[in-house]
């Protein structure tokens, strides 16, 4: 499974199906992570400590810095780490601040 701790999971299966679908795939690793251990694929890196502030920018500066759309506080949207610990404080960020 994708996320530990009783937060919402997914299998490698779940992901792949999903990234099929118009889900953005947020990955919180550090960069040096990515780096070493390689970039998930159709995923954006946003590291851990990165993430409230990115996910309170204006939409065109967080498509400046990520390449990316920014997600809306209703659209799908997946948090993965290593082990699962980050993605399960990713969410509750999220959640914090009104992403359903």
């Amino acid at each position: 499974r994708l996320c530990a701790g009783g937060a919402p999971s997914l299998s490698y299966r779940e992901l792949k199906d999903l990234k099929e679908t118009n889900v953005l795939h947020i990955d919180v690793r550090e960069r040096w992570e990515i780096d070493r251990f390689g970039k998930i694929p159709a995923s954006i890196n946003i590291p851990l400590g990165e993430l409230v502030e990115a996910l309170q920018m204006d939409p065109t500066e967080f498509k400046k810095q990520y390449n990316q759309n920014m997600p809306s506080k209703s659209d799908p949207v997946v948090f993965s780490c290593l082990a699962g610990t980050r993605s399960k404080q990713a969410l509750g960020f999220a959640t914090s601040l009104g992403f359903s």
